[in-house]
């Protein structure tokens, strides 16, 4: 087993829900650190620095704005600060894990990682693609548009250097995707993202698939976790911002955590969407906290 390539995590929280179009997941970043994650974290022999939650608004005290994407304005706002959080935790040389949230919020972590290091590969495990633009989103949720943004599609994050930075197409892998809107489907084909659906995962396996992705994402800035929980079964995580069957069992959660900790590559990661008024005594938030002990090396020998 490789060890990460710093003993020293940043965490910070990001308790907005304004991109997504269920309340709830503003209370996400509370929920998995009250799973123990910072004492697991230590018990690991892991440094770590508890940056607190960022200062987000919340809907009520803001403008919608333009109908196509919802709450842009506030949402690069904190994407903004961020985006400045994540950039100084890299270039501390530490471990930036971000916790959500909505998936939004990705495009302000991302930008914060390219700010610190130049280059990242960018595994978004999810069961959606967020590869909408204000175009081709049919609610105007922009937790559904980050990947697009991200790879300068969507035209919204300005601010964050979205539209004159994109990222590389074939540095994005889509992982554990299980439905997708039209246009959606359209942008992955034309720009060729790779994305392993979980029929594909089913069939290959996940190991089989993750040592694929993984071929891929390996680089100069390390590989980036950025971890939509609704990407497992909602019989495993119940309390997400939008769930969908037929996801990651538990074990196949775990195993493609621990097999890209075994890598020693993963650099950085966000968790997302944990919803805690649909979970059950705080079921999904223990899980997110176990997927992130295991992304950065726990196992069962310790």
């Amino acid at each position: 087993m490789k060890s990460l390539r710093t003993a020293s995590v940043g965490i910070v929280g990001v308790p907005m829900d304004l991109g997504a179009g269920r309340r709830g997941v503003d209370m996400g970043p509370y929920a998995i650190r009250y799973a123990g994650l910072a004492r697991d974290l230590l018990e690991m022999g892991l440094e770590v620095t508890d940056y607190h939650n960022l200062t987000v608004p919340g809907p009520e005290s803001g403008d919608v704005g333009w109908p196509r994407a919802r709450y842009e304005q506030l949402i690069e706002e904190a994407c903004l600060a961020l985006r400045n959080c994540v950039a100084d935790i890299g270039r501390k040389g530490n471990f930036p894990l971000v916790l959500g949230g909505d998936h939004s919020i990705a495009m302000g972590t991302v930008a914060g990682l390219l700010d610190a290091r130049g280059d990242v590969g960018v595994l978004w495990v999810d069961a959606h693609g967020d590869i909408n633009t204000p175009e081709t989103t049919p609610s105007g949720n922009v937790h559904g548009m980050p990947v697009a943004t991200m790879l300068g599609l969507s035209g919204l994050g300005a601010r964050l250097g979205w539209t004159s930075r994109g990222l590389d197409p074939h540095r994005v892998v889509l992982f554990g995707t299980r439905t997708l809107d039209a246009g959606e489907r359209r942008a992955i084909r034309e720009l060729g993202v790779r994305m392993f659906t979980m029929s594909e995962i089913d069939q290959r396996g996940v190991k089989a698939c993750l040592d694929e992705a993984i071929s891929l994402l390996v680089g100069r800035g390390g590989i980036h976790i950025s971890f939509d929980i609704d990407a497992v079964d909602p019989l495993e995580a119940p309390g997400v911002g939008t769930p969908w069957p037929g996801g990651l069992t538990y074990r196949e959660a775990h195993l493609a955590m621990e097999v890209l900790a075994a890598t020693g590559e993963v650099s950085s990661m966000e968790v997302v969407e944990v919803n805690p008024i649909a979970d059950h005594e705080n079921r999904t938030g223990k899980l997110a906290a176990e997927l992130i002990l295991s992304a950065l090396g726990r196992t069962i020998a310790g």
